[in-house]
């Protein structure tokens, strides 16, 4: 199957050959083809373009007038098919990316860490925040990708989902703490523990899927940001969950245990991209990047 050419790139080489014969060699036509498209460009602006002579052919009057039209035209197609090989190369293009927090720990930055080492010339920004303000930024355009999370099991609307892993919950606890040296715990063992969460409502937290065991954490101090709650946990005013992503980045002044399989609850993960939008070259590139590394935390 030849090559695709534009009617004014053929226009172009039948003028600078002067033959259709050679201009349909060049192009990979058949004579009669390159002819059809002559004529089509010709009924498109009501004139000859070309005098068809016994050996070959020759510019018209109107196809001078044109020609310069056309070379300046074939100049802007040949630099636009230059910068869409560059964007399907990855030689050039964007990505907008945003992560969870604890997703950003490491999962993020690894995954960015090999995109960047593979396609240095993709320009990527990031954009900090919880899932819920990720969604609205893929929902307004501003973002092309965005790892997010869901504990509740509520389905995540109006994107498209690329599940990357199921996250456990370990509970962090002060290293003098009784249970510090515990393989794993129940939730009905933490009865009277006091608790450090984003919210004193633990139906807001990743603590909801507990509720439905009958365990109601006492929440004490509020603090939002996982390494907040870390500081918290080590000063001895609570405990709290420490998502497995954020494990790696654990303090050295606290411990983490298991949660028992039946009472952890667990966090799914995901890449969301904007719903009827096809990726770019980059965002495919960079959720091959993301599931690779989605593999090697996986608990």
């Amino acid at each position: 199957m030849p090559t695709a050419h534009s009617l004014y790139e053929v226009f172009l080489t039948v003028a600078r050959l002067a033959s259709f014969t050679a201009a349909a060699r060049a192009l990979g036509y058949t004579q009669s083809a390159v002819s059809r498209q002559i004529q089509s460009l010709e009924d498109e602006w009501g004139t000859p373009l070309f005098d068809r002579l016994p050996r070959g052919v020759r510019l018209t009057e109107a196809g001078h007038v044109l020609l310069p039209h056309a070379e300046a035209l074939g100049e802007r197609l040949r630099t636009a098919r230059a910068e869409l090989d560059a964007l399907r190369s990855l030689d050039r293009g964007r990505l907008r990316v945003g992560a969870f927090s604890t997703a950003d720990a490491a999962l993020l930055p690894r995954a960015l860490a090999a995109f960047r080492a593979r396609y240095p010339a993709v320009t990527v920004t990031r954009a900090e925040g919880s899932s819920g303000r990720h969604l609205a930024l893929l929902a307004a355009g501003d973002l092309d990708l965005a790892v997010v999370g869901t504990a509740s099991g509520n389905p995540l609307d109006d994107v498209t989902l690329h599940h990357l892993l199921d996250e456990r919950m370990y509970v962090a606890l002060p290293l003098g703490h009784r249970f510090a040296g515990r393989d794993c715990l129940r939730l009905a063992e933490l009865a009277e523990e006091e608790w450090i969460a984003a919210s004193t409502r633990p139906e807001e937290t990743l603590m909801s899927t507990a509720l439905a065991s009958g365990f109601r954490p006492r929440m004490g101090f509020v603090a939002a940001d996982w390494i907040a709650k870390q500081g918290f946990v080590a000063a001895g005013l609570g405990i709290t969950l420490v998502p497995a992503l954020a494990t790696s980045s654990a303090r050295p002044d606290i411990t983490l245990i298991a949660l028992h399989p039946e009472d952890a609850p667990r966090r799914r993960v995901y890449a969301a991209t904007p719903p009827g939008i096809s990726p770019s070259h980059a965002v495919t590139a960079f959720l091959d990047r993301l599931r690779e590394e989605a593999a090697r935390l996986a608990p």
